[in-house]
């Protein structure tokens, strides 16, 4: 009997809520076929077997959050066929076996129809919920086109599916509106005074999180003003040709992005985490960017953005982002942060402080850019579009000094930003 545990999905990750069992007791399982959906804070994932044989007993069940290392599900191990005597086998059946697996996953474009089929029963808890909602029968099920790995159906194709279905036959003007009309919203979250509302498994996976960064990190913060204004005017002369060009739209967010990607490489003390054992620097720059969801926060990660354009940002920053409020990002996807880019801006915030994701040492914060008048050179006043960037830091990592020095670095980047700087 093999012992099936609660995974780590991440490094700032402590528990996980069982969503769905993909497989039922008796059930024959392969190695690194999907078994269990979990929900953590930062992602729904499918955790995978970890060998194969026949799933004997289910220990926590569905609805349930446990603690990371938590035994959850017993496996009977496959046994190997007994070679015939006198006769040495060339290599143990379990090998063969594990070489002949991937003939069974179709190949990009081989049995699709096959793969969306069997994916259809292995659907996201939020996917569930929306085809609840808008009561979509499995005949209708059926003809939803999915776009995730295997042909999986996301949040996304279930919305689309939806705004078409509720458009008139007849084409008319009435119908872009309809069909905006029919997308779904967000399910408002009842609220009787005086009564609790239950918590997510999201919410209470950030609640537990937020008060562990608080109460073992000593943080401190430091902000900065930034003239906008050049970046402001660059995007405005690019974002056109380069939507064209890419097909997304170019933010400010891969601008901050590769701001902090240059700050970090003039302050690399930044780049690091705290340990008993003392301060452990980073050699990879990765950035997670916080995207906000229907019930939370989600981090994705833009790994090695050190080796990335403003350009390349843009693109891995949409792709993200999409994909994590279709509820289709992967375990590699929120995991080895080692600095995060906050943008609580968007919805016109001028001065936010963040709390920093363990084990990170930091996190910036960057918010609306306004339009104000400033004292320029020779005492004159202008209008000028400025920002407000807030650097949280665990001051056990560095001190204010380090702070100071990686935030006005950033400072300067932007506001010496040109035309010369590189798209691409």
């Amino acid at each position: 009997m093999a012992s099936v545990k609660m995974p780590q999905l991440g490094e700032s990750i402590t528990e996980g809520t069982i969503s769905k069992w993909l497989k039922q007791p008796g059930d024959q399982v392969k190695k690194y076929e999907g078994l269990v959906e979990v929900i953590t804070d930062k992602v729904n994932a499918e955790v995978p077997a970890p060998l194969a044989g026949v799933l004997k007993e289910i220990k926590v069940k569905e609805g349930t959050t446990v603690t990371v290392g938590t035994e959850i599900a017993v496996i009977e191990e496959a046994v190997a066929a007994t070679p015939a005597p006198g006769r040495a086998s060339a290599q143990p059946p379990s090998v063969s076996a594990e070489r002949e697996a991937p003939r069974e996953s179709p190949s990009p474009g081989e049995d699709r129809g096959r793969a969306s089929d069997e994916s259809r029963t292995r659907l996201s808890p939020a996917v569930r919920a929306l085809i609840e909602q808008h009561r979509i029968s499995d005949a209708e099920l059926s003809a939803i086109h999915g776009s995730g790995i295997g042909g999986r159906i996301s949040k996304k194709d279930v919305e689309d599916y939806v705004a078409k279905r509720a458009q008139p036959a007849a084409a008319n003007g009435e119908q872009r509106q309809r069909g905006a009309e029919a997308a779904p919203r967000p399910a408002a979250v009842p609220a009787t005074p005086g009564t609790p509302v239950p918590l997510s498994p999201m919410r209470r996976a950030i609640a537990s999180n937020m008060v562990r960064s608080k109460q073992t990190i000593p943080h401190a913060w430091t902000v900065a003003e930034v003239d906008m204004t050049n970046v402001v005017r660059f995007r405005q002369q690019a974002r056109d040709s380069f939507k064209q060009r890419e097909g997304i739209d170019l933010t400010f967010v891969p601008i901050i992005v590769k701001a902090v990607v240059e700050g970090l490489k003039a302050v690399p003390i930044l780049n690091a985490s705290w340990s008993d054992d003392g301060v452990v620097p980073h050699k990879e720059i990765n950035i997670g960017v916080a995207v906000s969801v229907e019930d939370g926060l989600i981090v994705p990660v833009i790994h090695q953005a050190d080796r990335m354009s403003i350009a390349g940002l843009a693109k891995v920053t949409d792709d993200l982002a999409k994909r994590a409020r279709a509820g289709a990002l992967t375990i590699p996807d929120v995991q080895g942060a080692t600095f995060t880019v906050n943008n609580p801006g968007t919805f016109g915030t001028i001065l936010s402080y963040s709390i920093i994701a363990p084990p990170q040492a930091g996190i910036l914060a960057m918010d609306a850019i306004v339009k104000r008048p400033v004292v320029v050179e020779g005492d004159a006043i202008a209008i000028r579009s400025m920002m407000n960037l807030c650097l949280s830091f665990d001051h056990r990592v560095l001190d204010g000094v380090s702070a100071a020095r990686f935030l006005q670095g950033v400072r300067r980047w932007l506001e010496g930003f040109s035309e010369q700087v590189p798209l691409y």
